[in-house]
């Protein structure tokens, strides 16, 4: 077969999507990873390993192409197959709302846009030298935005990329702006800052709805720059939120020694500054639009706004709102659970065991609001972040080294529960650990030991499914 052309922006890059075919040609497609029994996929005949090179009369090269391409009864597939190196077409058939029945392996086939700017408060520029290679990969794809929620600056935009995103509709965009006065967007990103609003631009102007981002850095656009911005913001209807995250850092640089998350009277006088801007926002159209992580209200010691505040919680993994809804989930539980609280822990005191959940300084205090009030009366273990250091203080970033160290090593007796966020779709913890060898590590010093999403109801049910297993397999206790 004649291998597609490998796209420019991916010549000579790693982390091009292409397959190589067995015979030296690279093959772009989207690899099938599972095709569901008795669905249309299946009837076509098509099985995991193949690559699906064309849809319609496209070169599937990302999943935008696939939704774009597929939206109908019928598809028709160019595919290759690798076992035998043979290409060959068939029609998938649906009825009207049935699933194709296919897997692919990610969104992006023909090679992820990488970030060009320089930005100043690059996270990914503040790592120790000696973590996996794929930490270190900045993705600005604004494929990725739309289809997996990521913030891109739209700095490497073609034209024709900004037709496709306007044609297809893909909406809403995550998009970092940072700042739009244009020396401090410089400053901030570097020389490719301008385009970015360019896009921006063309991108409102042709109806697609905005998620924005800014990372506050101290001395470069707060103060009078977040004013421009959040006046831009207003006077921009189709930028429907815009998330206000503080500039994280780490001990791996030399630039930054503060932020709005470390400096109390900082962070309130940006929680009073954006007010005003919310007020007139829900006063016009009922939404505040403009909303501040959960860091600046703890640091500023002020209290989270109400669910209401948060619209929603359009940018709840950007760190916005997820105070508030645990608060609101531990509420919910105890009033609606606590038949079930009560069972756990009769259940733990009869085991004589107790129950200690792991999460990071930040979150220490909220958490604890569950797991060490009645009737659990369990404890909390904040991890300091010693491997990052800097600001860095979320659960998400945990690494084993610092969690082994700081755990005691003496566990006998104790049900662990380490947070899942801890861990990537590979199980590694970003220092490299696997899940299951850490879990063995702390088994061996008494615990037992389990991985498990630390929100209020889901912890309830991963205790209730421990605690039930114990019952089941006394052996294994």
């Amino acid at each position: 077969m004649t291998a597609p052309t490998v796209p420019p922006y991916a010549q000579g890059r790693a982390d091009y999507g292409g397959r190589p075919d067995g015979t030296g040609q690279t093959v772009l497609g989207g690899r099938v990873t599972a095709v569901r029994p008795e669905s249309p996929a299946w009837d076509a005949g098509l099985e995991p390993g193949m690559i699906v090179t064309r849809v319609g009369d496209e070169p599937l090269s990302d999943m935008v192409t696939w939704l774009w391409e597929s939206d109908g009864d019928t598809v028709d597939l160019e595919v290759f197959d690798p076992t035998d190196g043979t290409t060959a077409t068939c029609t998938l058939e649906r009825l009207p709302g049935e699933d194709w029945g296919v897997d692919f392996d990610g969104a992006i086939f023909d090679g992820m846009r990488t970030c060009v700017n320089g930005c100043i408060f690059c996270f990914m520029t503040m790592l120790p030298a000696h973590m996996r290679g794929s930490l270190y990969i900045r993705d600005d794809d604004y494929r990725l935005s739309f289809l997996q929620g990521n913030f891109v600056t739209l700095t490497n935009l073609s034209d024709n990329d900004i037709e496709r995103i306007i044609s297809c509709q893909l909406s809403p965009m995550n998009v970092s702006i940072h700042a739009v006065s244009s020396d401090v967007r410089r400053r901030l990103m570097g020389k490719n800052a301008a385009r970015g609003m360019e896009a921006l631009e063309a991108l409102i102007a042709a109806g697609i709805e905005i998620h924005a981002q800014v990372v506050l850095c101290p001395g470069v656009n707060d103060g009078a720059e977040l004013d421009r911005t959040l006046a831009y913001v207003e006077a921009h209807p189709q930028i429907t939120s815009l998330g206000i995250v503080p500039l994280g850092y780490t001990k791996f640089q030399k630039r930054f020694d503060r932020s709005f998350s470390d400096d109390p009277a900082a962070a309130r006088a940006v929680v009073e500054q954006v007010r005003p801007f919310q007020e007139r926002a829900r006063a016009r159209t009922g939404r505040t639009v403009y909303q501040l992580s959960d860091e600046f209200y703890l640091a500023a010691g002020v209290p989270v706004p109400g669910e209401a505040w948060y619209d929603g919680y359009p940018q709840f993994y950007d760190g916005i709102g997820m105070i508030r809804s645990y608060l609101d989930d531990t509420a919910t539980l105890r009033r609606d659970g606590a038949g079930r609280l009560e069972v756990v822990a009769a259940a733990l005191a009869a085991e004589d065991l107790s129950l200690m959940v792991v999460s990071g300084e930040a979150a220490r205090e909220t958490v604890a609001g569950f797991v060490e009030g009645a009737p659990l009366g369990g404890h909390v273990a904040a991890i300091e972040n010693r491997y990052f250091g800097g600001n860095v203080n979320v659960t998400g970033l945990i690494c084993a080294e610092d969690l082994l160290e700081q755990l005691p090593h003496d566990l006998v007796g104790v049900m662990l529960f380490l947070p899942e966020v801890m861990f990537n779709a590979d199980g590694l913890t970003l220092d490299g650990y696997h899940r299951e060898d850490l879990l063995d590590t702390l088994t061996r010093r008494g615990a037992r030991a389990f991985v498990a999403s630390t929100l209020p109801a889901d912890l309830l049910d991963a205790l209730e499914a421990a605690l039930a297993r114990d019952s089941e397999h006394p052996a294994a206790r």
